[in-house]
């Protein structure tokens, strides 16, 4: 059984998904850090943010197929 906040912050973590599939970054990082008020330590919340915001910066390829690909170590 899952708790009833670890699912609100699933909830939002998957809108803030559809949202960065759509290439839509800012309401997805919107979305990513809600889910980080309510599950602080939420990694892959916090890994999307991050990606949000290279992509707010610079946007993937018009052929991007949703594989981020790390440029810097």
């Amino acid at each position: 059984m899952i708790s009833e906040q670890k699912q609100k912050m699933l909830d939002l973590y998957n809108q803030g998904m559809n949202h960065y599939k759509e290439r839509n970054w800012s309401k997805a990082k919107d979305f990513f850090s809600q889910a980080l008020t309510v599950v602080p330590n939420d990694g892959p919340s916090k890994l999307y943010v991050y990606r949000c915001e290279q992509y707010e910066k610079t946007s993937p390829p018009a052929d991007w197929n949703g594989v981020f690909i790390m440029t810097t170590k």
